[in-house]
């Protein structure tokens, strides 16, 4: 499947912005089943300094400072990327749970990148309540992808996709007891529950085909950014992408731009700015599928 991207953000201030410094992750990653064939950022204003470069994550990004007064920022991400995520193994055939949980735990060959995504993160600690709620899925000796795969499903059943009844401050507590919220915040659920039995889970930040071919089901998302779940299967068979908003196995659908421990790691637009005031906001992107691959057999 090849898309096209095109991602703006659009800040109007209350005063005058006399300095800025933004760090954009918007250039999708490159990968062996996602090859970007073209990116590009664009700024209004210009950059008086721009940078390029990769992240600690090693994701795309972009560091740039504006030193003219201006009122606005406005940022568009422009972008071509050809996407299919591999099919996962057989769920029967991945590691049991504990297993996976005890190789990243002692780290070594083959576990050391993934240890560090057991651990809590400012957005995203390991509560014991979501580990009590992903424990459902993992009674003993269950090999991980069908307890994940479990776990992925049960999210999409239980919590209400629902936009404006949380924002980005809102606890993982609360969203367990609401049950209601949006792609952050589940994503940011299945991770606390993951790392809290052990196991290591990354947070995946992208975009989402919300409009499907005929025949379909629409996907659950805000046309703007998405984000699902990374999770390790062991040092052979690595990871899998799983979205437990819309309780699916990330293939065809979804378009990656990076990863990180929680949203903070990967915010699509960070900044600190002198002077501005108040803001408004705007996001608007567009997922334009260009060619439907024969080869996906769909």
């Amino acid at each position: 499947m090849i898309y096209r991207v095109r991602h703006t953000t659009r800040y109007a201030y209350g005063g005058t912005v006399d300095l800025a410094a933004h760090m954009l992750h918007l250039r999708p990653r490159d990968l062996p089943f996602q090859r970007v064939i073209s990116a590009a950022v664009t700024t209004q204003p210009g950059a008086s300094h721009r940078r390029d470069g990769l992240d600690h994550f090693g994701n795309p990004v972009t560091w740039l400072f504006i030193e003219a007064p201006h009122a606005g920022f406005e940022v568009t991400a422009e972008a071509e990327v050809e996407v299919r995520f591999p099919d996962p193994p057989a769920a029967g055939a991945t590691l049991p749970w504990e297993r996976v949980a005890a190789l990243a735990r002692a780290g070594g060959p083959g576990a050391w990148q993934a240890a560090e995504y057991r651990f809590d993160s400012p957005m995203c600690p390991a509560l014991p309540e979501a580990g009590a709620y992903a424990a459902g899925s993992f009674p003993p000796g269950r090999p991980v992808l069908a307890g994940l795969l479990d776990l992925n499903a049960r999210i999409r059943a239980d919590f209400q996709f629902r936009a404006g009844v949380t924002d980005l401050s809102t606890p993982i507590a609360e969203v367990l007891r609401r049950r209601e919220g949006v792609c952050q915040d589940f994503t940011h659920l299945m991770i606390s529950g993951l790392r809290a039995l052990g196991l290591p889970a990354r947070y995946s930040s992208g975009y989402i085909r919300t409009r499907p071919p005929p025949g379909q089901e629409r996907r659950r998302g805000a046309d703007q950014s998405h984000a699902w779940v990374g999770a390790w299967l062991g040092p052979e068979q690595a990871w899998v992408d799983l979205d437990p908003t819309n309780g699916v196995v990330v293939r065809d659908e979804h378009v990656l731009l990076g990863w990180g421990r929680d949203y903070g790691d990967i915010s699509p637009v960070r900044g600190v700015m002198l002077g501005g005031g108040d803001h408004g906001l705007w996001i608007g992107v567009d997922l334009e599928p260009i060619r439907e691959e024969a080869a996906t057999g769909r």
